[in-house]
């Protein structure tokens, strides 16, 4: 038995070994999944793809067009910081002694047209006594403020100087994520300056900065001062305005948001034309469906916005919309989110016919609403997110 084993040993033995190789490599062949991970190679090229070393003359280009802004506000203070104490103020009223002193703020801003109009955020130029423009090449002059927009957190404000030179503008909704962008403007208030980064997404709301937002967010360094600023593309052209950075520490931490110059060329114009923006108002508000909301209509595979509040008398109620409907499409354009179908009526013109689809008792209709006035907004507490209201 023992020399059995010893003369055909070995032979056994290589032929275990040599299955396993063949295992191993082809496991198709005995009804095993083959192990092969299929990675996808890129193609070989001779082809060197490289940026440009330089971005000198995309900021030459723009950066004549971005004014630094210097305001300044009188206000009242206590002459002595007690009698701020809430104690103090008990017991001996608020009648206490105090002194104007002279408040001063900066940003940025946007020469937009020859002319001397001037696009900047709302809280740059928002209660200042005077406004001091001072562009790149050393002029300064004072400003007018034309007109604001606190729900865009834009306005615009006129320069009566000569030879100024204006932004190359740029259409925002060609740009991609990925594309290099420059932001422009006064950082703290030394000097102009110049950062660079990426377009890190498109299309941002919800944020609770703005009621109507569509923020650009890059990462190209904002700080305080740029508000106002420019958002330039690799060729100097203007693809948004500098408003908001998202921080902890006050300072730059790479998510910062601009308005597109879709949305702030419409603001401007509507300024310059009659003195404040005019937007489309239903009178109605709108909730996003939830997962309950789904399930308590009985919806499968809809989409929609629930109408959460009608307005008495408003052009919503007019047309025949009551709560509870669920909105399926303005304009047969599905209403899949509220702040976007609360902008899209923003974007109506007043006195425009618009059609309404909307679910009632598992039943769909079709009405048709006059867009009215969007009434002013009242004074919202800061940093309080605004309602999906129109």
């Amino acid at each position: 038995m023992l020399k059995a084993l010893r003369y055909f040993g070995w032979p056994l033995l290589a032929g275990v070994l040599v299955a396993l190789l063949v295992i191993q490599r082809f496991p198709q062949w005995v009804g095993l999944p083959s192990l092969d991970v299929n990675l996808q190679q890129a193609p070989q090229s001779t082809q060197i793809v490289q940026g440009p070393s330089s971005y000198a003359d995309a900021v030459s280009a723009a950066a004549p067009a971005v004014v630094n802004l210097y305001s300044t506000r009188l206000i009242n203070k206590s002459a002595n910081p007690l009698f701020e104490d809430p104690q103090f103020r008990r017991f001996f009223g608020d009648n206490q002694p105090k002194q104007k002193r002279m408040e001063s703020s900066l940003g940025s801003g946007v020469l937009m047209s020859p002319e001397g109009y001037i696009l900047t955020n709302n809280h740059v130029t928002s209660g200042a006594d005077q406004i001091i423009v001072a562009l790149k090449d050393g002029r300064e002059t004072v400003a007018r403020v034309i007109g604001n927009d606190p729900e865009t957190d834009l306005a615009v404000v006129k320069i009566d100087l000569k030879n100024l030179q204006a932004i190359t503008i740029a259409r925002s909704d060609n740009i991609r994520i990925g594309d290099v962008a420059l932001a422009i403007g006064n950082p703290f208030g030394v000097g102009q300056t110049v950062t660079m980064g990426i377009i890190s997404a498109t299309g941002r709301n919800q944020l609770g900065l703005n009621t109507y937002e569509d923020f650009i967010q890059t990462d190209a360094a904002i700080n305080p001062g740029n508000s106002g600023g420019a958002l330039v593309d690799a060729n100097g052209n203007l693809i948004g305005i500098n408003t908001a950075i998202f921080t902890e520490s006050r300072g730059s931490q790479g998510i910062g948001f601009s308005i597109p110059t879709k949305l702030a060329i419409d603001v401007m114009k509507s300024i310059i034309e009659h003195g404040q923006v005019i937007r489309g108002w239903l009178g109605i508000e709108v909730q996003n469906l939830t997962a309950d909301l789904v399930e308590s209509y009985g919806l499968k595979d809809r989409q929609g916005v629930v109408v959460s509040a009608v307005f008495r008398d408003g052009p919503a109620q007019k047309a025949g919309l009551q709560l509870g409907d669920i909105i399926l499409s303005i304009n047969d354009e599905v209403a899949t989110d509220g702040r976007r179908a609360m902008n899209q009526l923003a974007r109506a013109r007043p006195k425009e016919k618009i059609a309404i689809n909307v679910l009632r008792n598992n039943k769909e209709l079709r009405l048709t609403a006059e867009v009215g006035i969007r009434p002013p907004p009242a004074p919202a507490p800061a940093h309080t997110p605004a309602a999906n209201a129109q």
